[in-house]
Order: structure tokens, then sequence, then C-alpha cells
């Protein structure tokens, strides 16, 4: 007896008003899901795959948007339901873990109370009855001190504790069918196989059916039963996932799998190498291969950046009269060095440090000790007016590319504005520099005239990083600024960031949780566990010989790019992270290293100071 889907869409086709008329984003797409069915939607930016979810959702703009075929749910066709009746089938029968979780959250709500919200409307549960239940869900999806954590707000969670809020709010009413759009993309790879399994145990238990969108193959091959490969609103390929991925039919599938970072692929290789591109799509700009000014490379390394004995805390007060209560120790006794025209990688969960680090370098967060020099300069104890000249040549690409971006201000003019305010050009100069930055990270002169909402996640970290560019910078830290790019795009702008090292000596804190792409662009890793770095050296040694349990950790979770090894990662704990907390008296251990080869070192033991 065949087995009845659980949902069907048939010649899906969803449109959008412009100043030109109706143009369509998703072109007479039909597919299917069965029951239990993990279903992998992947393609480029842009490609369809995020509208395809919302249109089932009927959550496009219905102003200037029309949704035609069918969509079945059950027997339900969703695309003629009333909007109260999709009240209804919205987080309860169909569920979405959206892609960017800082737009998507209520910023004036804590998150047990939107938690709470979706089980008390779907669910009937009082008040106690729905906290308690949050609590559960929470401390499922590995949030630490998930009671306590419930009172508070989106903003004190970091990007990856928000995608796992995100999450627990998606799987509390158990649904029948789970719409994933990149619920992976800001977690480090630990928490992202703990996810992936959690997914699976779900749908076993509750016999849950997935449509997963990602640009992540590791993730596909680890999950995905069969995979639909979309370009520019098209379906082109769909197949089960073993048999696309060892005999793909369409050459742009076969260009997407070539573009993927494999863990591992790096290790005869002296320093980093390009991988190769995507040239499917050919009305996608060329991404420049320099920029117009070079500078000159030393001949040997110099330390442009020094950091020594890096301490961040953040004070915890209560009470009636705000007593200090305690510390998070986000950041503890941190040190490093980036010469000229090296990469350094910042690894490490969630939580562990690594955007503090990188916003205490540029005095974005006031460090609380430690020194920091730049270029031969002490950052710390700098004016506002010494701030503003370092900061020229030192530039940061946030991880929320749009909570980074002013929603009211065009693209371009985002891009030209730090040219004009360091007096760099006049606004018309500076305008025609954005439009030629934008062309170099493969996006078009007339986009600089959109607003932020008007671009997908992966569109709008190239704005991000075209603006980072806009000074020519010494250093760059960026922070997880590929992480919401497709496996094609992503590929670009890795080897636009090796060009540009290459041809002016730009230097890299890459901030990452994705080890096949950090082993592709570094020159050494830094692994950082509860605010300290634990194991540091070049990227040969991290990967091809870890020495720290935790690193080791880190290797392990990586998901590989090839269904054949599915089931072979061992299973992580899903015990919680330590408490960054510490008592107002706490005092930090000493740190003690142990040398492994030149260059390696690992955090052995420590001691009571």
């Amino acid at each position: 007896m065949a087995i009845e889907n659980v949902l069907s869409v048939e010649g899906l086709t969803t449109s959008f008003r412009g100043p030109s008329g109706w143009a369509s984003v998703v072109k007479n797409l039909s597919f299917e899901l069965k029951p239990r069915e993990t279903l992998a939607i992947v393609g480029e930016s842009g490609s369809g795959k995020s509208v395809t979810a919302l249109s089932l959702l009927r959550l496009v703009p219905t102003a200037n948007s029309r949704i035609e075929g069918r969509a079945t749910l059950g027997g339900r066709e969703l695309l003629s339901l009333s909007e109260a009746e999709m009240c209804k089938v919205r987080g309860n029968d169909i569920a979405m873990i959206f892609q960017e979780p800082m737009t998507s959250l209520n910023p004036v709500l804590t998150i047990g109370d939107q938690i709470a919200e979706a089980l008390v409307l779907h669910r009937g549960l009082d008040r106690a009855a729905a906290r308690a239940e949050a609590v559960r869900i929470v401390d499922r999806v590995r949030i630490p001190a998930a009671r306590e954590r419930l009172d508070e707000y989106p903003h004190r969670f970091s990007g990856g504790m928000r995608q796992r809020v995100m999450i627990a709010m998606a799987l509390a009413c158990r649904p029948k069918v789970l719409i994933a759009d990149e619920p992976t993309t800001a977690l480090d790879v630990t928490v992202q196989a703990q996810i992936l399994d959690l997914i699976r145990s779900l749908q076993d238990e509750f016999g849950m059916s997935v449509l997963f969108i990602t640009h992540d193959m590791g993730v596909v091959a680890e999950i995905a039963d069969r995979v639909l490969v979309m370009l520019r609103g098209d379906k082109v390929e769909e197949g089960e996932t073993a048999g696309l991925f060892t005999d793909p039919t369409h050459r742009y599938t076969r260009q997407l799998l070539a573009a993927v970072p494999k863990l591992g692929s790096m290790r005869d290789e002296p320093r980093p190498k390009k991988l190769p591109e995507s040239d499917e799509d050919e009305s996608r700009p060329v991404l420049a291969k320099a920029m117009p000014e070079e500078r000159q490379r030393p001949a040997k390394p110099v330390p442009l950046l020094q950091v020594e004995g890096l301490v961040t805390r953040f004070d915890i007060t209560g009470g009636l009269f705000r007593r200090l209560m305690g510390r998070v120790h986000a950041v503890e006794n941190v040190s490093f060095s980036i010469d000229v025209g090296e990469t350094l990688s910042l690894v490490g969960e969630s939580g562990c440090g690594k955007s503090t680090t990188g916003r205490s370098i540029l005095r974005l967060i006031e460090p609380t000790g430690g020194s920091i020099r730049f270029d031969g300069r002490e950052v710390i104890g700098l004016d506002k007016a010494g701030l503003k000249a370092m900061r020229r040549d030192m530039q940061m690409i946030f991880q929320d590319p749009y909570a980074s971006l002013n929603p009211r201000i065009p693209v371009g003019r985002a891009i030209a504005e730090p040219i004009v305010v360091h007096g760099l050009a006049d606004r018309r100069e500076a305008d025609e520099q954005a439009i030629d930055l934008l062309n170099k990270v493969g996006l078009s002169a007339d986009m600089a005239a959109r607003l932020p909402h008007e671009f997908s996640g992966g569109q709008r970290q190239r704005v991000c990083i075209a603006r980072a560019l806009a000074l020519s910078p010494k250093l760059i830290v960026a922070d997880e600024a590929v992480s919401a790019l497709d496996v094609s795009i992503k590929a670009q702008v890795l080897n636009l960031m090796l060009d540009l090292q290459s041809t002016l000596g730009l230097s890299y804190l890459f901030i990452s949780h994705d080890m096949a792409t950090v082993e592709r662009i570094s020159h050494r890793i830094a692994v950082m566990y509860l605010g300290a770095i634990v194991e540091i050296g070049p990227r040969s040694a991290i990967i091809g010989n870890p020495q720290h349990p935790y690193t080791r950790k880190l290797i392990s979770a990586v998901p590989v790019p090839d269904p054949a090894r599915r089931g072979t990662r061992p299973a992580l704990p899903a015990e919680d992270l330590p408490n960054p907390v510490r008592a107002p008296d706490f005092r930090a251990p000493r740190q003690f290293w142990r040398t492994v080869t030149e260059g390696h070192l690992v955090l052995e033991t420590v001691a009571d100071a």
C-alpha cells in the first residue's frame, strides 16, 4: 500500500510585484514530503528556498505578492484556508525555525513568555504548566541554567543561543511538519551535531517530517533522506541523498558539491588554498580578484596585533541597591598575536567568548584588563579621536547581518558612509566606490538603492563584507563572516579574502564554528573554551594532531559531506556548558602550557594563583 504524503506541493509559484511588474521567484515547484522523512532544499542564496517555506505558511506580504498552485497538508489545502484557520496551523501542525533569530524573537518579551505563548495558544496549558514545559524544552536544546534563563530577554543571548531558543519554540507543540530554515547556521559544530541528533530523535518519537533548508552539504549528507536542488526559483534536480552525492546529473549540483570544503583536505597544503567556484549563474557579477591599492608585504612576518592577558568581564547586579552579585567571565587571560598577512582562526562553542574577544580588540566592548597592541600602538587607553583613527585600519564583519545594517538606509549609502566619515572621498565618489565594492562581493550596481529587508540573508552578509572593505583596512575581525552564505558564494567570498590577503597583506581574525572552512582559510588556529584559549598552533597541527580533549571533540563533531559515512559520527553527550558566572571575589587560576611542537601549545593544567 502506498504511503500517504504528509505534505504535497504542486505547481507552487510565488511572485512579487516590483517597479517593472510581477516577477516570479519560485517557479512551478512540485515536491512531496512523506511521514518521518527529511527533505533538504539546497541552492544559491536568493534561489527561492526560504520563499518556498514562507509561501507554505502564507507568511509572504499580501500587498505585493501572490501565491499560485497547491499545497496540501494531511488532506487540507493550505493556500485556500482563511487567515484564522492558518493561525491554527502555524506553530501547531507546521512549525518553522527562521534563519535570523534576532529578527524573529520579540525583543520586549522574555524567552519564557515567547515559548509559553505557543503552548497556551495551541495546547491549552495554563501559565504554570506552560512555564514548566518551557523549562523542559529549553533544557532539551542545551541552554545552560534553563529555569533561570527563561526570564531573560533575547539580547542577553549569543547568536547561537538565540537560535537554540528558536528551535525550542518550533518544537514546543510537536508539529507534524517542521520547516527548518538554516537552523544550525549560527551553531558551533558540537551543538549542531546535538541539534541534528535531537531532530532525528523527535522524528522517531512523534513521526514528524522535516523540510530542511540549508547550504551546508555536510548537514545534508548527515540528515536528509532526499535532496531538492533549486537555482533561480526552479527545481533543477531531486533525488535520494546517496545517489545525488555520488552521481549528480545537473552541472549546478556538481559545482555545489565541488565547492564544499572538506575537513582533512588541506593535510598536505602548506598554506590556505582556494575552493572551486560555481559559474552556473552567469547573471551574477564575478568577484574581483584584488583591490586597486596594493601594500608591500614584509619579507618576514611582523606582528600586526599582539593581545596579552586580555580579560573581559560583565558585572551582574541585583537587589534594591543594585549590589554586585557576581561577574560573567566572558574572556579570561587570552593571549595571541597575528602577523601581517596572516589568518588566525578562533573556534569554539557558542558562548565561549569568541565574539567578545573580537569586540574587545576593537573596544566595541571595554576590556577589563590586559594589553592590545595594534601596529605597535596600545589600543586600551586610546581617546575617541585615537579610536576613530585606529578603526580605519581595523574593521569588523558582524555575525548578524540584519542587526548590523540600518533598516532605513539603502545599502549603497551604508557602504559609502565610513568613506565619507573618514574624509577619504566626497559623497559622489563614495557612492561610486560603494557600487564597485558591491560588484567585488558578487552583487550588482542596481542593488545599491535597496533597503536591507529586500535582500536574502546571504546577500545581506555580502553587503556587510563590502562595508568592512570600504576603508582598505589592515586587519578584519570576521565574526562568522561566511556562515550565512551558501556553499558556492562562500567559496567565492573565501577566495576573495585570500586574494585580498595575497595582494594587500591583509590580516584576519577569523571567528567561526565551521571547522572545514577554518582549515581552508587559516594559517593558525586557536581553540576557545569557557573564555580561555585551550589550544593554539599551526593549522596542520591542530587539525592533524589535536591534543586537548575539547579540540578532539570539536573535530569529531564536524559533519562529513558523504552520505555513506552517515551514522559513523559518535553521539555527543548533551551535557550543559559550565556556567561562566563567578562570585565577585573569584580569583582566576594560573595557566600552564605544554609545548607539543614549535608554536603548538596546549593548556595542560591549572592551579590556584
